[in-house]
């Protein structure tokens, strides 16, 4: 017989046991190599991912649809709750807002168009970023554009309660993310506010992480950071394809060092970023991938990170479509392509850029400096430029991050 109290406990996230479900994630991405610090192993165990994401949106429509169809998982809901608590406790991103919507009275079910404007981090992108960063007991952590605060919550359970803050400039997620973070009971906090600006008329920190891609380092960041200190980025380039790490750290005597790497992915840029896309141009790409003709250059592999991060800022205009079934590169702004065969030593071009001349060229300047994997980025030009290069001395790569000023910010 089913009591009511069970049913109950069914359709309670704050009911129901699932730990086990925390143990398999926590399996998976030790045995995936990911997860490697015992802290943070501990409080993924401890965190319950369904009190922050009580619902997840799952597309339904094929890639390149428009508009999208997607559906709401709710997970209060008896029909949904399999499929929403195998995906919470998943790899992947979470769907949680489109279009800034508010939060407290979505309905379950299928819903057509929107623009996701909040969701969870890929699990091993949260992991890698928190462990790059070194939380231990005892620190002062601030997250800039915290979303639903899983990151948050997990980085509050490992420095102690008092001293994890988050930042969130949508006051629809800013009151979601408190009102859940306050459920789980870790003692984060939450603000809202301009993730870009930091958070004024506080403590500095020993450890700043963003949860959103920037052009470049806002200074009020660097501004925040304690002696001894860590920030931590994504550095949105022009493409999706090939985002950066920046670790900005901080000596005891206030010296920054920072150093930027190619990493296969990273974080949503900030509201008003444009990014490139090649999905306009998927179609007739596939209708005719262009004149072939002979390269001596072998597509690069996709964890030469170091050579694609170079490649976003000295071959501008570039975004690849990782759809295609050969390495295809399109230069949309340009009406150009470069598709990858039809046999070894030879490519593909379209259009008036030679797109694969630029990667050709590149690759050389990149094989010259040395294979360059990281790359050092000065925050000190008095007149606000950050520079990046990959060492010293005429072959190094060298190049300017775009400003922040160059991205407009939408007023609230």
């Amino acid at each position: 017989m089913v009591t009511r109290k069970a049913v109950l406990m069914r359709l309670d996230p704050q009911a129901t046991d699932t730990s086990g479900l925390r143990t398999a994630l926590v399996g998976r991405l030790v045995s995936a190599g990911v997860l490697t610090d015992p802290r943070l192993r501990a409080a993924l165990l401890r965190v319950r991912r369904e009190v922050l994401l009580p619902h997840a949106y799952v597309r339904v429509s094929d890639p390149g649809a428009d508009p999208v169809d997607w559906r709401l998982l709710d997970g209060s809901h008896p029909e949904d709750r399999e499929e929403w608590l195998a995906l919470i406790h998943g790899d992947e991103s979470i769907l949680l807002q489109r279009d800034g919507e508010p939060l407290d009275s979505l309905a379950r079910g299928p819903v057509t168009g929107g623009h996701m404007t909040s969701m969870s981090s890929y699990t091993p992108a949260t992991v890698e970023a928190l462990q790059v960063l070194g939380l231990a007991p005892g620190l002062r952590y601030l997250e800039l554009g915290t979303g639903p605060g899983v990151c948050l919550a997990l980085a509050a359970t490992i420095t102690g309660p008092g001293l994890a803050t988050g930042v969130e400039r949508d006051a629809h997620m800013a009151a979601f993310a408190r009102r859940n973070l306050d459920r789980l009971g870790v003692g984060a906090t939450m603000a809202e506010g301009d993730a870009l600006d930091g958070l004024e008329a506080r403590a500095s920190y020993d450890r700043i992480h963003s949860g959103i891609g920037v052009p470049c380092v806002p200074p009020a960041w660097v501004e925040r950071l304690a002696p001894g200190g860590r920030l931590l980025t994504t550095l949105a380039t022009r493409t999706p394809s090939w985002p950066g790490q920046l670790l900005v750290t901080r000596s005891h005597r206030g010296r920054d060092e920072a150093v930027l790497r190619g990493r296969p992915r990273g974080y949503r840029p900030m509201l008003g970023y444009r990014w490139l896309s090649a999905l306009d141009h998927r179609a007739r790409i596939k209708a005719d991938p262009g004149t072939a003709r002979p390269t001596p250059l072998a597509p690069p592999p996709d964890d030469a990170y170091g050579f694609w991060l170079a490649a976003a800022y000295l071959a501008p205009g570039l975004v690849r479509d990782f759809q295609a079934r050969t390495m295809t590169i399109v230069a949309p702004e340009d009406d150009s392509w470069a598709v990858a065969g039809p046999a070894d030593g030879t490519v593909r071009v379209h259009g008036p850029r030679d797109v694969w001349a630029d990667l050709e060229d590149l690759h050389a300047r990149w094989e010259e400096a040395g294979r360059p994997e990281t790359y050092r980025v000065d925050l000190t030009d008095a007149a606000g430029d950050q520079h990046v290069a990959s060492g010293t001395g005429p072959r190094a790569l060298t190049w300017t991050l775009p400003r922040l000023a160059s991205v407009p910010r939408p007023v609230p």
